[in-house]
This record gives structure tokens, sequence and C-alpha cells, in this order.
């Protein structure tokens, strides 16, 4: 199974671009775990050339709220179709078995016991103060965070939260799609 967890950071808020679609924001950091050489890789506009590499011969993209956000945000500098690539988008997992939307922090506090180290805000006001060391290390912690939470429900089938009033609930999540591809190789490989 080869993967890449990713997460993007923005320069500008939607109503700063006064659009409420994702592809109008602009990128600062895109950051990148790769599952085959377990490494992380962190870019910025002037070396993105450098990260497309990585999204070939994966099976598939890992990311929260990736779907609807990173990708169409990223997609504007792709030069390919990274809709193309197949993606799983853990924010989508949890509302279609909870119901709702729950923040990655929430998750990930109740889940690993650990927390975010911001929020995509501060990545802006980082960004507006020239601080792009900053937003990196906050994009890259957000990066490992997703892979926690993503490598706990691929074991588990489950995730963690605190629900409105701060009770602990279990998230079922559906995997059985995360590795359709690979099980459709190992049953051809079989004739």
């Amino acid at each position: 199974m080869k993967y890449l967890v990713f997460d993007i950071e923005t320069r500008n808020t939607f109503e700063q671009v006064g659009s409420d679609k994702p592809d109008a924001l602009d990128l600062s950091v895109l950051s990148v775990f790769d599952s085959r050489d377990q490494t992380m890789h962190t870019f910025e506009m002037n070396d993105l050339d450098k990260a497309w590499p990585l999204f070939e011969g994966i099976d598939f993209i890992v990311g929260f709220n990736s779907d609807h956000f990173d990708i169409p945000i990223l997609n504007k500098y792709y030069p390919g179709d990274l809709f193309k690539i197949k993606s799983i988008d853990l924010l989508k997992s949890v509302k279609d078995s909870f119901g709702r939307r729950i923040k990655l922090d929430n998750i990930a506090g109740a889940t690993l016991g650990k927390n975010k180290i911001g929020h995509g805000l501060d990545a802006i006001k980082w960004w507006n103060e020239g601080k792009i060391d900053l937003i990196r290390k906050y994009c890259e912690e957000d990066v490992y965070i997703t892979r926690d939470v993503f490598l706990y429900a691929l074991n588990n089938k489950k995730l963690l939260a605190n629900d409105r009033e701060g009770q602990r609930v279990e998230i079922p999540i559906d995997i059985s799609d995360w590795k359709a591809e690979e099980k459709q190789e190992e049953i051809q490989s079989l004739f």
C-alpha cells in the first residue's frame, strides 16, 4: 500500500479573495508524508515542481477535508489532475458515519491524546508576518496528526471524538474501499 498524507496552508482567507470557492485561495505551503520511505517533504511555491513526482505511482492520497479544500487548491498548481488519484478524505469518512463534521483537533485529542499546534488562520497570519518556518512546522505537524489518525482508523475501524457535551464517542469508520485496489491486485495474482 503506497500512499501520501498531505496538507496545505493558504496565504489568504475567503473574505480576502471575495469568494467561497477553495480554488480562489492561494497556496503558501504543501507538506507531504510519503509512506514508501516514511519521509516528510515540505514545499513552497518556488519548489512545487519537486513535489509532483511524489504523487506519481501511489495508490491513494490521504487528507482531512482534502476533497473539498486541499485538492481543489493544490490542483491549480498540479500539471495533471489530482482528482484522478484515489483520495481518502478522513473528514468525509467521519461525516458519513457520524452525520456531521468534527474538527481534526477534536479527533486527534480524543483518539491520539495530542492536539494540533495551531489553526489555519494562524498560518495566514504567519504568512503576512513572513514567518514561513512556523507555517512549515504547523503544516508538517498537521500531516503527522492526519497520518496517525488515518493509521488508527485503518487498524481499528473507528475514531474517537468528544461530542458537544464533552463525552467521548466512538465513530465507526468504513475502510472497505481503502484497500480495494490492493485486494483486486492480490486476487488477480492468484490466477
